[in-house]
């Protein structure tokens, strides 16, 4: 975890060049990272404290940890390989083995942040300060991308700035539709 958020990229690299004995094995930390998130998510969800305003506590936390802990992981899973698909794209000189460890590892580094910006997600709709500590870390995460892409994939800097935005910008795209898609049906199937 530490080489993960201290050197963004540095996993990938030493994963590929075959030194991959001194680290856990990008599966593995992708397996303990979103299953310890999910579980983390759905037990704040079962407990309202991600619900909006407004919102039944009774029925609206139970639908929601249920999408959490059920059909999110699973979905998340799923979109991996999209994500390496759409590195291979921009990257065409790589194999896509090489694209799928590093989406394992950017995965993994993504649940940690989007797990430390959950306790203040209750403050945020009362206080500025919990707001911009989000933005902070969406912002980190960001900065992490474009780091772990320069440091795995050797190009310049206007290069990998125009591909992570474009990877980013239809991986967001997807992922939305397909957490859209998910949550309707499941809304339609109740």
């Amino acid at each position: 975890i530490r080489t993960l958020f201290r050197y963004p990229g540095k996993l990938t690299r030493e994963f590929l060049a075959g030194r991959r004995r001194t680290y856990t094995s990008p599966l593995r930390l992708y397996l303990v990272t979103s299953i310890s998130f999910f579980v983390l998510v759905a037990w704040l969800a079962r407990s309202g404290f991600l619900l909006d305003p407004g919102q039944d506590p009774s029925f609206d936390a139970a639908v929601q940890a249920r999408f959490l802990s059920d059909d999110l992981p699973r979905l998340m899973f799923v979109l991996l390989p999209v994500f390496a698909l759409l590195l291979k794209i921009v990257y065409r000189d790589r194999l896509y083995f090489d694209h799928l460890i590093f989406s394992l590892h950017l995965h993994s580094a993504a649940y940690v942040i989007f797990a430390m910006m959950l306790p203040f997600e209750a403050l945020a709709s009362r206080q500025p300060i919990p707001v911009i500590m989000q933005f902070a870390l969406l912002g980190y995460l960001l900065v992490y991308f474009v780091m772990a892409v320069r440091r795995v994939y050797s190009s310049g800097w206007p290069a990998i700035a125009f591909k992570s935005i474009a990877v980013l910008f239809v991986y967001g795209i997807l992922l939305s539709v397909a957490i859209e898609n998910t949550s309707n049906f499941l809304i339609i199937a109740d």
